[in-house]
């Protein structure tokens, strides 16, 4: 029997879109490899499906392997750091994260994920963050189950230092991102040395497209001048539409900027400290964020380039 009913797919979405999110760090690409996965899921045999979850969970796996390969070489030559596409969580409850997406997606652990082998990162994502079993895996990825179990253990150790040592509580870690937010905006060094960790890190991706820090800056004092001299500049200054938002489990804000550019900020919080600073600003990674600006703001949105600073 051909043809396995599109309910029955949606009944999976949300945790097939966590496991292609969590492999690549796109929301488009995530959504495109699921598509890719409904029209094999749509001409299976439902006698040969002992296990939907286990069937689907295999076949994005491998998508997501094959798109790594194909995209591996455009990460090695992406200019100025790499960030994931932000993952925003919403409010309105019909467009609710996807299942596990809500659940240790930081923005860090995105990033230690990035430096794992392909195989290693299916091998964490499908077993640690996903439950499934090493003989589920080894289907899923085509490896023993000794090597999965392996992959695994190695994932595991490269990635422990990523997973949040603190947790706060979010009115309150609202309330110090704010208090970041504007001090950025205004140039305001008193501010964000009192905001800012000693041991801050800031991460900025323009994608050479957008004007953005080529290289991760690190202490208050250089991400405090970052800052303030973009706020010197007038590029963040007046902008012409911001909402708050949580950002891959970050509290952050969305802006249109006075010239059109459409980015999201967000921060780590630790204690009453800005312990990391995510600036995504590249457009290519987001257009997908397009459906949350009024239509009066998104025609003003503009993929036009700057030069970048480092």
């Amino acid at each position: 029997m051909n043809g396995l009913p599109l309910a029955e797919f949606e009944k999976y979405r949300s945790a097939m879109f966590g496991i292609a999110y969590r492999m690549l760090g796109s929301v488009s690409d995530a959504e495109d490899i699921l598509q890719d996965a409904y029209l094999r899921w749509h001409d299976a045999d439902r006698r040969e499906v002992e296990s939907p979850r286990a069937f689907l969970s295999s076949i994005v796996t491998r998508l997501c392997l094959d798109r790594l390969r194909k995209v591996r070489r455009q990460r090695e030559d992406y200019v100025g750091q790499w960030l994931p596409e932000p993952l925003l969580e919403r409010s309105d409850t019909s467009v609710q994260p996807p299942e596990h997406i809500d659940r240790d997606v930081s923005t860090a652990l995105m990033l230690a994920l990035e430096r794992l082998s392909p195989l290693e990162r299916a091998a964490f994502i499908l077993h640690d963050v996903f439950d499934m079993s090493f003989e589920e895996l080894s289907a899923s990825i085509g490896r023993p189950e000794a090597t999965c179990r392996q992959l695994a253990k190695r994932a595991r150790a490269h990635i422990a230092d990523a997973r949040p040592r603190f947790t706060y509580a979010q009115a309150e870690g609202e309330r110090i991102a704010h208090a970041f937010f504007r001090a950025a905006r205004d140039g305001d060094r008193a501010g964000l040395q009192t905001i800012l960790a000693e041991d801050v890190r800031l991460h900025s991706d323009g994608g050479g497209k957008k004007l953005a820090a080529l290289n991760v800056l690190a202490g208050a004092s250089r991400v405090s001048a970052f800052f303030i001299g973009i706020a010197s500049k007038s590029v963040l200054t007046r902008p012409i539409w911001t909402k708050a938002a949580t950002i891959n489990d970050h509290p952050g804000q969305i802006s249109v900027e006075s010239d059109g550019t459409l980015q999201t900020l967000s921060v780590e919080v630790e204690g009453d400290r800005v312990t990391a600073i995510y600036f995504t600003r590249n457009p290519d990674k987001l257009s997908h964020l397009l459906s949350e600006l009024p239509p009066e703001v998104a025609e003003r949105v503009t993929p036009a380039r700057e030069k970048d600073i480092g």
